[in-house]
């Protein structure tokens, strides 16, 4: 119990955190990646920030034998750089140049209204589903 509470106050944060940040706008990352017109910095400040914590937090919790609450740390395993990876990068930056969401935001504002994210996460879990059904195995 005391693992899913604390689940849901983690991503209770993170979509405060998102919200606070306005990366659920997606104009905000459209406008950070238009640099020929309304150019918007903010993204890169609130991804720097993040890149920083995690650097720092990640040399601290790994310090650890296991986490609070799990046996184990879930790392991956493979350092490899191979096509299907970059493949679902260039199809996640596209996706999100496109749509101005990614993941996390979109789902921090499915409770909106937003009828542009109410067809947003749909579609990506279809194709989480279809990839994990019929992608590549590696």
């Amino acid at each position: 119990m005391i693992r899913l509470l604390t689940c849901l106050i983690a991503g209770a944060l993170f979509g405060l955190g998102l919200a606070v940040a306005q990366m659920t706008n997606p104009l905000k990352v459209q406008n950070f990646l238009d640099v020929a017109g309304d150019w918007d910095p903010s993204l890169a400040f609130v991804m720097g920030a993040a890149v920083l914590i995690t650097l720092v937090m990640f040399r601290v919790v790994l310090k650890r034998a296991s986490p609070l609450l799990g046996e184990r740390f879930h790392l991956p395993n493979s350092l490899k750089v191979d096509r299907p990876l970059i493949m679902g990068s260039a199809l996640f930056g596209v996706g999100w140049g496109m749509t101005g969401y990614c993941p996390g935001p979109a789902l921090a504002t499915l409770l909106s209204g937003n009828g542009e994210v109410l067809l947003f996460v749909p579609a990506m879990l279809l194709g989480g589903f279809l990839h994990r059904t019929f992608g590549h195995r590696a």
